[in-house]
C-alpha cells in the first residue's frame, strides 16, 4: 500500500501537549511550521500574528537565546546570527550605502577590517582606520558622509579599553552611530548600549557561550529602524540554527561565573608573567602599568576581563619555543573556552597585515595571545612556567 501523506507528516495533534512543563527549554528543530490556513500564513509572516512559519526567518530557540542576550544588555531588540561577523555584517547592511563613510579603529579583528575596507568598499563604501583609543583623532576622521564609528570594547589583541561615552559623543556630534564589538568584554563586564553605543555585538562563540562547541553572533540595539536589522537578517541568510542557539543559551547561564574566576585567574597570570624577565612586555588592563588602568576600572566594573598577551624578549623563535613547551596551553586561534589557550596574532588574526602594519599596532613575532580559563590560578601558571623555561 502506497505510504499516506498522514503516516508522514503528523497530524495537527502530534506531538501531543507535555502534561508537565520541563525545566530546561526544549530544542525546537524544525525548519518549517505548520499554517492552518493561508489568512493565518499571512498574519504570522505580516506579524500581526505571534508565531513562526520558517526558521531562517525566526525559529524559538533562537528567539530565546537572543532575549537571554537583549536582558544582559539591558537593550531594546537583539537579533542571533550565524557567526560574529554575521552580526557585524548585518548592521553594516542595515545601515550602510553606495557613498557613505566608515570609521573603524585600527586594532579590530582582521575580518572586521576586512568586511568594512574590501568587501564594502565595492558596494561604494569608504573607510578610515584610526586609533580608537585618540578620541581627537576619531573626532577628526569623521566626516560628513561618516554612518558609523565601529570600536572593539577591548582592542585584539594588545588589550587596550576605548572610552565608549566620549565615543558615542563623538560618533553622535558628526551625525553618525556607534558600533562596539564587545566580544572580549561580554555583558558581564560592559554593556555599551548603557554608556551610549547605538548598535552592540558579540561573538557568541567566545565567552558567551564558553564551551568552543558553536559558531553564533548577535546584535543588540535600539527598536529605532531595528525592522531593517531583523530584514537584512532573513535576507541574507545570516539567522542560526536552532540547536546552535540552544547551546548558547545553555552556555550563557554560566556566563557570569565563568568571567568572574576567568577574570581573577588572568590577573594572576599577567602579575606572573609581569615578573618575568623572559617577557619584554605584558598587556592587561589591569596591571597598574597599563595606560588604560583608570578607565577600565570604571568601564568594566572593577574587572578586567580574560584575555591578555605579552611578548617575549626572543621574538618569534622564543614564541615559537614558547609553544612548543607550554603543553598544556593548547594552541587555538580563538577565545573564551572553559580551559586557558593561546594563539600567535602574527601568524593568525592579524596575518593578512603587512609587517609594517602589525609593527604600528605594536604586534611582533614573539607576541602571544592568552585567553585564560577557569582552571585554578595555580594551574595556569605553573603551565605558563613550563612554557618560559624553553625561552
Amino acid at each position: 500500500m502506497p505510504d499516506r501523506i498522514e503516516d508522514i507528516c503528523p497530524r495537527p495533534d502530534e506531538p501531543r501537549a507535555m502534561p508537565t512543563e520541563p525545566l530546561c527549554s526544549p530544542i525546537y528543530q524544525a525548519a518549517v511550521y505548520r499554517c492552518a490556513d493561508p489568512e493565518q500564513a499571512d498574519r504570522l509572516l505580516g506579524g500581526a500574528q505571534e508565531g513562526y512559519v520558517y526558521s531562517r526567518d525566526r525559529n524559538p530557540n533562537s528567539d530565546l537565546l537572543a532575549e537571554k542576550v537583549r536582558n544582559l544588555h539591558g537593550a531594546e531588540r537583539a537579533v542571533v546570527c550565524a557567526s560574529g561577523m554575521a552580526a557585524c555584517a548585518a548592521i553594516a547592511a542595515a545601515e550602510l550605502a553606495a557613498g557613505d563613510h566608515v570609521v573603524v579603529g585600527d586594532q579590530m579583528y582582521g575580518r572586521t577590517l576586512v568586511l568594512f575596507e574590501k568587501e564594502l568598499a565595492r558596494w561604494g563604501v569608504t573607510t578610515t582606520r584610526v586609533d580608537a583609543c585618540d578620541l581627537a583623532a576619531v573626532s577628526r576622521a569623521i566626516g560628513a558622509k561618516t554612518k558609523l564609528v565601529v570600536v572593539e570594547t577591548i582592542t585584539n589583541p594588545l588589550v587596550r579599553v576605548v572610552d565608549i561615552a566620549a565615543l558615542a559623543a563623538a560618533a553622535h556630534g558628526g551625525g553618525a552611530k556607534l558600533v562596539v564589538d564587545n566580544t572580549f568584554a561580554s555583558p558581564a563586564l560592559c554593556r555599551p548600549l548603557e554608556l551610549g553605543a547605538d548598535y552592540v555585538f558579540e561573538s557568541l562563540t567566545k565567552i558567551m557561550n564558553g564551551h568552543s562547541d558553536v559558531l553564533l553572533g548577535v546584535v543588540c540595539g535600539r527598536a529605532a529602524g531595528w525592522e531593517r536589522v531583523a530584514s537584512v537578517v532573513a535576507t541574507y541568510g545570516f539567522s542560526a540554527a536552532p540547536f546552535d542557539s540552544w547551546l548558547a543559551a545553555r552556555g550563557i547561564g554560566t556566563l557570569a561565573l565563568r568571567a568572574e574566576r576567568a577574570s581573577a585567574n588572568a590577573l594572576a597570570a599577567a602579575k606572573f608573567l609581569a615578573a618575568r624577565p623572559e617577557c619584554a612586555r605584558v598587556y592587561y588592563p589591569g596591571l597598574p602599568e597599563h595606560p588604560d588602568r583608570a578607565l577600565a576600572a570604571k568601564q568594566l566594573g572593577g574587572r578586567f576581563g580574560s584575555m591578555l598577551s605579552f611578548t617575549l624578549a626572543g621574538g618569534r623563535a622564543a614564541a615559537e619555543r614558547f609553544i612548543g613547551a607550554a603543553e598544556r596551553i593548547p594552541f587555538c586561534p580563538s577565545l573564551g573556552d572553559l580551559s586557558t589557550t593561546l594563539s600567535h596574532p602574527e601568524s593568525t588574526s592579524h596575518r593578512g597585515l603587512t609587517p609594517a602594519e602589525r609593527a604600528a599596532l605594536g604586534i611582533e613575532g614573539g607576541t602571544i595571545r592568552l585567553s585564560v580559563g577557569i582552571e585554578s590560578a595555580e594551574a595556569i601558571v605553573e603551565a605558563l612556567e613550563q612554557g618560559l623555561k624553553a625561552v
